[in-house]
């Protein structure tokens, strides 16, 4: 079959490989359409960062590897232990997890210390015609949710968890910076539990523009307004809750001191390389500073993604516009990963469909 394969810093492959065998507990499915991630794209340009360059711990695979963990399919083989039916359309939780650390002894499977993602750490890949995997992986889609946006689910349940992770409450004002696909999902989850007012800081239009249409009350350009002074004169000093999308330093610092006294700050970020802060920031002021990931997997894989597969069936969710650009996987480099480093093309979401 034909495969995306990571080898390296602007070195993704298409390729012909074997495809894997389906064991007694697994599920293999034929790809729809896996979603170009932000993490993909930072794999590409500064990689690798999370992909081995040596056997992982669980899957044992190492350089190259085949990407793609925004995905979407339907199962196609069914292993002898898993009762799922043929056709069966589905999404998969790429978490990939060991099941002998503490961490997965206590159901925290997304922490596990040897764990990793599918597409990222071994373990097949959606740029690929199929994958297998374990059948706890797949979580099956509902009628109401139509399988052209459903490899969205897994960048929004990455927005439905780092809100849940934030603890923020109905009522609360909330900050996000960064605009872009991460960014929209945590805006959107945001909004969906409650929050008020919600600034949104993005300094390309087209981002701000999408903010807006979903629900922002305030859409801020950096380059023209200096969101830590207004945001705080807006909210009388501070928000309640800020999630820092962007992945860069200076939205780090700003995202931290547009806090208030007592407030908590959400990574959401995975960055390149180290940044700095002034931890004052933090001690001075008691606020909290919180990393979010991911979100449930393992024998957990459908409870978030369930949540997020719910919003989509009834539209508190909107998938639609994010979706800029659905490409064949022979394109996935020129019209892929080089498109949405092209700040020209303005792309936002990017689905490849083999």
């Amino acid at each position: 079959m034909r495969a995306a394969r990571y080898y390296g810093q602007q070195d993704v492959r298409i390729e012909d490989i074997e495809p894997a065998s389906v064991g007694p507990d697994d599920v293999r499915v034929a790809v729809t359409a896996c979603g170009i991630c932000g993490s993909d794209l930072g794999e590409y340009v500064g990689g690798p960062v999370t992909i081995p360059d040596e056997p992982h711990p669980v899957t044992g695979e190492e350089l190259p590897v085949t990407m793609g963990h925004e995905l979407t399919g339907k199962v196609s083989e069914v292993g002898s232990n898993v009762d799922i039916d043929i056709g069966t359309r589905v999404v998969v939780n790429p978490i990939i997890w060991c099941g002998n650390c503490q961490y997965c002894d206590e159901g925290l499977y997304r922490l596990c210390s040897s764990g990793g993602f599918v597409g990222l750490s071994g373990g097949g890949g959606g740029f690929a015609e199929n994958l297998v995997v374990s059948a706890e992986k797949v979580v099956p889609l509902p009628e109401a949710v139509p399988s052209e946006f459903a490899a969205l689910v897994e960048p929004f349940t990455v927005g439905v968890h780092a809100v849940a992770q934030s603890g923020l409450d109905a009522g609360d004002a909330v900050a996000v910076y960064g605009g872009g696909p991460i960014g929209q999902t945590v805006l959107q989850s945001a909004l969906a539990a409650g929050a008020g007012p919600v600034y949104v800081s993005e300094p390309q239009a087209t981002r701000r523009a999408l903010a807006a249409e979903y629900g922002a009350d305030e859409v801020i350009d950096p380059l023209e307004v200096a969101p830590v002074e207004y945001i705080t004169s807006e909210t009388n000093g501070g928000v309640d809750t800020v999630f820092e999308v962007a992945g860069v330093e200076q939205t780090v610092n700003q995202a931290l001191r547009t806090t208030k006294s007592g407030g908590t700050g959400i990574i959401v970020s995975i960055f390149e390389e180290g940044v700095e802060i002034n931890p004052n920031d933090v001690v001075m002021p008691e606020r909290a500073v919180v990393g979010t990931a991911a979100y449930e997997g393992g024998p957990l894989s459908a409870r978030e993604f369930g949540t997020t597969l719910r919003n989509f069936a009834t539209g508190v969710f909107n998938p639609k516009p994010l979706v800029t650009s659905r490409i064949a996987l022979d394109d996935i480099v020129e019209e892929g990963f080089e498109a949405l480093l092209d700040r020209d093309r303005e792309e936002m979401k990017v689905l490849v469909e083999p």
